[in-house]
């Protein structure tokens, strides 16, 4: 448990380090150089009264309610604007400050509406606090004249109103818009009695370039801004501390509770991750967890054409066991597999991956990074030993030159997009390298200073001829590379990347990028001081995904950019535990840590600690399921937590597969596209309703804490441990707690992990180990995790995915900043305020030419299949370009991908495809065979149809 509010000391901190000893009403106070006065009183337990204050901005010294007498100074000062002096002798309370700061909230309070009973904020209000702590009893100017009490609300936005009767005109949600979140959307209009805050052109907040993150709401100290969950529940009575369970950010909230109700969710200031900072998925998006769709009893049947039926949990798991031992004796050890989640914690997909390992007998175990981060883990893995990014989200804040590869923060990560602008707007120099022109390429006060808008399918061309640029030049860090990197393996590089064929004038027909283009940016990453790079899935969801990242960890060592703060290789993880599910053991060839099943003493120690005999060989990974299943070989599917039908590529060649088998076990939240092949349902839980820990893009393990009871009954490892033990595989965990006991006992570089060692630092970045009992921020500071560095030939080879006559544009996907992954959590939530269907966005010129007008609806045909969209004619893509995201089903995105995939890790090739694109006016095939699908499952599960 928590207290319900953070506590605040009015200004940040200070960053330096010299100390500053003054007195303040008489106590000796010692603090940095560079505190504000206010924060000084604070930390020495004195409260200065504040309205436009708050320690998440910066100063600002307009409500001049702090002011305080400071000896030999004239005047009464802003204690939130002045900083500290040595031998400062400061005064907060006297007759004259007291007839002051009544005088101030005098002036606030004739102009506010005197309904304190009945507002959301009745007793978390700053202004009713600092009214009783300045002892004002009276208003003396009367309510008879000019004031605002009659401005309307603006009730625009689903998640929040803006009460404007209640506004002070602090500034305070115009300074987070700002400050924190960077989209500067919010502004004071007019001046003097009629100022007022105003969303961008005096739009509703709605209509606005607001993104709805919760900043504004955050920082008002009135009711002006009240989340409308506040404003219907009333106010919360205690809180505790989880992990949000949407992005690879993993940002800490206190969830605000009401007995089992989730009042709201507010970001965490203690949060690692976040610095109590949100987007507008994590700090509103959560009503999935109590929609009517849930599912919540166990169901099963014998095929995919009969009616659902409820049973108990003990008949449910009996059935899923009986069948899955049913199959194995008739089929053979290797028919049977599962998949683990990157939803659900580390605790969870541990357990997954050991039932599988141990209780399958088998390694027939993958998860969901297949398709999205795998080249991550083998790149990286290949080139400096391990499979994760190199540093913590603030050392961007130390970046000069930052490098965005593929990845689209803003919509993705928005709050690392968001701390990343500030650095930005302080200086540091920005190149993007993607095919479509994202909003980090020009947005408020930034401006990328290169943009390489390359054609999709030539990543690798692009990154050597950078490469040509650097070691052509003499840009290398030859004093790094001798110290720190494998000679051998370097002068293979150098010598591969100089030739003339990898010059950026050589691969300009190749990429589309124009040579000096090229020239000018290598240029700037390698002389611009500290340059970090930072990708996604652009990268990696290729035919040559595992050699673009070698190919980016090629540059970072060329250039020394590796070792220390503000620079560094960091993968952008799409989902909130990507990280965690890998780490945990989740592929078919790896156990935890990334150490490979043919290894007999890391074998030997999961065999004495588990009680059986474990396979060497690796098992299949999910194509090589479904092509088995195919060919009659494999047979039974146990999943948890992943909708394939839905994300993975080439999706009826995922169905058919899925058609194929005879017992598909869905432990899931809802009637998914998968679950709807499946038959048993073992109803899931949410991150509210559990016990466990996530990992996030910077290896930052940190707790999800129970909120409220599971509707289902039981955790998902609860479930899994179930299931073991009616298979003949004991488990008899009793918390979470221990699972991660045992993690920790079997994984080197998790050897220092606990709840209690988490719950004591906050968060903990692994390795965390008797190495590093505090946890790694940087990773392989003075050496290479695999001693020395290895830099890897890159050699480009073109995708088997060509444009023709009859396919001429290429398709590419990616997402969306209200949406997430494949929709099932934010559309249900009124998150599809903003994003009700998914698009095809294409370029003016290329619409012209087939006579496509914005609105329209369009086939979009490739080589695996073919669905309809609506048009958006845009010029964020470039011409011969066309761009989607897949965050609802009926879309069919993945209906058109491809089975085309990564050479090392069979990540799908989801961001080229050869497509033609025509005006239609009714659904695909397709489209029409899904519909009645759904309707029909639907109906066997007695699943009402909702709009999607």
């Amino acid at each position: 448990m928590q207290s319900i509010a953070d506590t605040d000391l009015g200004t940040p901190a200070s960053a330096a380090t010299r100390q500053v000893s003054l007195t303040v009403d008489g106590v000796a106070v010692q603090v940095p150089a560079g505190t504000s006065v206010m924060r000084a009183a604070a930390l020495a337990g004195m409260k200065i009264p504040k309205l436009c204050a708050t320690d998440q901005l910066a100063a600002f010294g307009s409500c001049r309610l702090c002011l305080v007498q400071i000896d030999g100074v004239k005047g009464y000062p802003a204690s939130c604007t002045t900083p500290v002096a040595e031998g400062m002798k400061v005064c907060t309370q006297s007759e004259k400050l007291a007839k002051l700061r009544r005088g101030v909230m005098e002036l606030y309070i004739s102009d506010h509406p005197l309904d304190c009973l009945t507002c959301p904020a009745n007793g978390h209000c700053e202004l009713q606090d600092m009214a009783g702590a300045v002892g004002l009893r009276e208003v003396r100017y009367g309510y008879n004249g000019a004031n605002h009490l009659d401005a309307p609300k603006d009730e625009s936005n689903p998640y929040f109103t803006f009460d404007a009767s209640k506004c002070i005109v602090c500034s305070r949600c115009v300074r987070a818009c700002d400050e924190q979140q960077g989209t500067l959307a919010l502004t004071i209009q007019g001046r003097g009695f009629d100022s007022k805050v105003a969303a961008s052109q005096d739009e509703s907040f709605l209509d606005s370039e607001c993104v709805s993150c919760g900043a504004c709401v955050q920082a008002c100290p009135t009711a002006t801004l009240s989340e409308n969950s506040l404003i219907e529940a009333g106010q919360a009575e205690h809180s505790i501390v989880t992990t949000c369970a949407y992005c690879g950010v993993g940002c800490s909230f206190r969830a605000e509770m009401r007995g089992e109700e989730v009042v709201r969710m507010v970001p965490n200031k203690d949060g690692h991750a976040n610095h109590g900072h949100s987007c507008v998925k994590g700090r509103f998006a959560i009503g999935y967890a109590t929609h009517p769709d849930r599912i919540t009893k166990p169901m099963i049947r014998a095929s995919i054409r009969d009616a659902w039926r409820e049973v108990s949990w003990e008949e449910a798991i009996s059935y899923a066991a009986s069948e899955l031992r049913r199959i194995q004796t008739k089929y053979g050890r290797d028919s049977i597999g599962a998949i683990t989640s990157s939803r659900c914690t580390n605790e969870e997909t541990y357990l997954m991956q050991k039932l599988v390992r141990a209780g399958f007998g088998n390694n027939n175990v993958d998860t969901c990074a297949r398709v999205c981060h795998s080249p991550t883990g083998y790149g990286l893995k290949s080139t400096m030993g391990e499979s994760a990014g190199t540093q913590d989200f603030d050392s961007v804040m130390d970046a000069d030159v930052i490098m965005v590869i593929g990845a689209n923060p803003t919509d993705g990560h928005p709050v690392f997009a968001s701390q990343m602008k500030r650095r930005l707007r302080q200086g540091a120099k920005l190149i993007i390298v993607d095919p479509r022109r994202i909003d980090l390429v020009r947005t408020p006060h930034i401006q990328a200073d290169h943009h390489l808008q390359l054609r999709p399918g030539t990543n690798v061309a692009l990154v050597n001829a950078l490469a040509h640029v650097i070691v052509t030049e003499g840009l290398i860090r030859q004093d790094f590379i001798q110290a720190r990197c494998e000679p051998d393996a370097f002068e293979r590089w150098s010598k591969f990347v100089a030739e003339e064929r990898n010059s950026p004038e050589a691969t300009e027909s190749i990429t589309g990028v124009p040579a000096a283009e090229v020239r000018a940016a290598a240029r700037l990453y390698a002389t611009g001081g500290n340059g970090a790079i930072y990708y996604g899935l652009g990268v990696t969801e290729h035919s040559q995904g595992s050699t673009m990242v070698m190919g980016i960890a090629n540059l970072a060592m060329a250039t020394g950019n590796i070792g220390r703060p503000g620079v560094g290789v960091n993968p952008l993880r799409g989902q909130n535990n990507v990280q965690g599910s890998c780490d945990m053991g989740s592929f078919p060839h790896e156990f935890t840590a990334y150490r490979h099943v043919a290894d007999d003493a890391v074998r030997a120690t999961f065999e004495h600690e588990w009680g059986v005999k474990l396979l060497a060989e690796p098992g299949l990974r999910i194509p090589n399921m479904f092509e088995a299943a195919l060919d009659g070989e494999f047979k039974a599917l146990y999943i948890q937590g992943e909708d394939i039908a839905q994300s993975d590529p080439n999706t009826q060649h995922v169905t058919a597969a899925l058609s194929a088998m005879d017992c598909i076990v869905i432990q899931d939240l809802f009637l998914n596209e998968t679950a709807k092949f499946a038959h048993v349902f073992l109803p899931g839980s949410t991150f509210l309703e559990k016990d466990g820990t996530f990992t996030n893009a910077e290896r930052r393990v940190s707790r999800v804490r129970k909120v409220m009871r599971s509707k289902s009954g039981y955790a998902d490892w609860e479930i899994t441990q179930l299931l073991s033990n009616a298979l003949g595989l004991p488990m008899d965990y009793q918390h979470a707690s221990q699972i991660m006991d045992e993690i920790a006992r079997l994984t080197p570089t998790f050897t220092g992990v606990s709840f209690d060692k988490i719950d004591e630092l906050g968060s903990i970045q692994w390795p965390c180990n008797e190495q590093h009992p505090q946890g790694t921020p940087t990773m392989h500071v003075e050496e290479f995790v695999r001693g020395k560095g290895r830099f890897m030939v890159t050699e480009y080879v073109p995708t088997r995915e060509k444009v023709n006559v009859k396919y001429p544009l290429i398709l590419t996907t990616g997402r969306i900043l209200s949406q997430y992954n494949v929709g099932a959590q934010t559309r249900r939530t009124e998150n599809v305020t903003w994003h009700t269907e998914d698009r095809l966005e294409l370029h003016p010129h290329d619409a012209e030419e087939r006579g496509v007008k914005d609105g329209d609806w369009v086939g979009i045909q490739s080589r695996a299949g073919e669905t309809v969209l609506r048009a958006l004619v845009t010029a964020r893509v470039q011409p011969g370009v066309v761009y989607t995201t897949f965050h609802f089903p009926d879309s069919g995105a993945n209906v058109i991908t491809t089975d085309n995939s990564d050479w090392a890790t069979n990540c799908p090739e989801y961001k080229v495809t050869a497509v033609e694109v025509t005006r239609v006016t009714q659904p695909s095939s397709w489209q029409r065979r899904h519909k009645e699908f759904d309707e029909q499952q639907r109906k066997l599960a007695q699943v009402e149809a909702r709009s999607e």
